[in-house]
């Protein structure tokens, strides 16, 4: 399976928005065009994964002078999951098109086909174990995973612009 790279470029923004927040005590709201500089971004490109974790509820829009976006809720309790299925949505990645009844099957008694075949029951297996693995998986994990060092040079970039 493949992902859209706004999915990394998505979970980076959640991280360094919960470091800014750490370090400051307040969820100060960051411009997205300055979110985007940071990672040498197009912003609009920028802007519609962050429209997108705002309207899943990951993040809040702040307007005004002195606005921009934040986290909408702590950094433990924003998923991998919750940021993947923000940007991608909430479809499953395999959809079984029943090609088991057509052609040479197609004149058997569809009461042969009444549970899943071994494939989509297989895929099934596989993404619901991926995703309770990335709904395991928190923001603030991801943050705390990051070397130290990271988090400090991105609290200083923001810190001086």
């Amino acid at each position: 399976m493949r992902m859209n790279e706004g999915v990394e470029w998505a979970a980076h923004v959640c991280v360094l928005l919960h470091w800014l927040q750490e370090d400051q005590g307040v969820a100060t709201p960051v411009p997205v065009a300055r979110l985007a500089e940071a990672y040498d971004l197009p912003a609009p490109y920028l802007v519609k994964q962050v429209q997108a974790l705002t309207r899943a509820g990951i993040t809040e829009s702040v307007p005004g002078k002195n606005g921009g976006v934040r986290l909408a809720r702590p950094a433990d309790r924003i998923t991998l999951m919750d940021v993947v299925a923000a940007i991608e949505g909430p479809d499953e990645a395999f959809t079984c098109t029943e090609i088991r009844q057509r052609g040479m099957n197609q004149d058997r008694p569809a009461g042969q086909f009444a549970k899943p075949c071994g494939i989509a029951h297989a895929m099934r297996g596989a993404e619901l174990a991926w995703r309770r693995e990335l709904a395991a998986t928190s923001v603030l994990d991801l943050a705390a995973a990051t070397p130290r060092t990271i988090a400090a040079d991105a609290r200083r970039h923001f810190a001086r612009t």
